[in-house]
């Protein structure tokens, strides 16, 4: 499904990841952890194409297929969804207005017609029910006036409705009180499946109790130290990241 070797890049010409390797597979859940200032958001953006990160070195594939050169919109045509950490407020579009021009572009860019009025509701209606959300909701202008977890949620609900082959989910979980944080990880539970696959950043363990990872990486000064099956999550909650630094000297 993932696969990126040697990934170098900077921001105004400081590096900030020194060699990311990793492989994530069809049906796998990947959790990245590690200290502010690691490289974790910077590699999530730079795997969506944020044009203001610079790749020096390096390859991404998705599917087998080349993507580093490809600008973001191409890329989330391809099935990349990033869940961002701070989602923008667009006012005087609605949510419902948004996820329909969302999924016509994406069908469009594949050669198909846009997705039919009655089926687009039905899904709207289907998908919202499974987060758990308000038909009020999806009037209100995107992410104006939203709570953190309205954010979070309307997040999930578009990672819901567009359907990707990779879906990451950047510190999904901060400012999140419990309930918020056990529906959003349901609907990411849900939308898992044997055809997609789920990379999930976060500072915490509290999630991964949620949406329990396959593999756990430790991002550390812009390079993948550590990797583990979901215990190393509970190893490092517990014990903090000083000792896989002393594991490095």
């Amino acid at each position: 499904m993932l696969s990126i070797k040697n990934l170098h890049a900077s921001v105004e010409d400081k590096e900030i990841l020194k060699g990311i390797n990793l492989e994530v597979k069809a049906g796998e859940v990947h959790a990245i952890m590690g200290p502010n200032g690691a490289g974790k958001s910077t590699l999530s953006s730079i795997i969506a194409g944020n044009e203001n990160y610079e790749v020096s070195d390096g390859e991404i594939f998705l599917d087998g297929e080349e993507i580093s050169e490809l600008a973001p919109e191409e890329r989330a045509h391809k099935g990349v969804f990033l869940s961002f950490q701070y989602p923008v407020e667009i006012p005087g579009v609605s949510v419902t207005n948004f996820i329909k021009t969302a999924i016509n572009e994406s069908r469009k860019a594949k050669g198909l017609e846009d997705m039919p009025a009655n089926e687009m509701l039905k899904k709207i209606r289907e998908k919202s029910e499974l987060l758990e959300m308000d038909k009020k909701f999806l009037s209100r202008s995107l992410n104006e006036g939203f709570s953190g977890g309205e954010k979070k949620r309307n997040e999930i609900f578009q990672l819901a409705m567009l359907e990707p082959k990779l879906a990451i989910l950047d510190e999904t979980d901060s400012g999140l009180d419990i309930d918020a944080l056990r529906i959003v990880a349901n609907g990411v539970n849900k939308l898992k499946s044997k055809d997609n696959a789920v990379v999930v950043i976060t500072h915490y363990q509290r999630l991964l109790e949620y949406i329990v990872p396959d593999f756990v990486h430790v991002l550390m000064d812009g390079k993948i130290v550590k990797s583990g099956d979901a215990s190393l999550a509970l190893e490092l909650e517990e014990k903090g990241y000083d000792w896989i630094k002393a594991e490095l000297v």
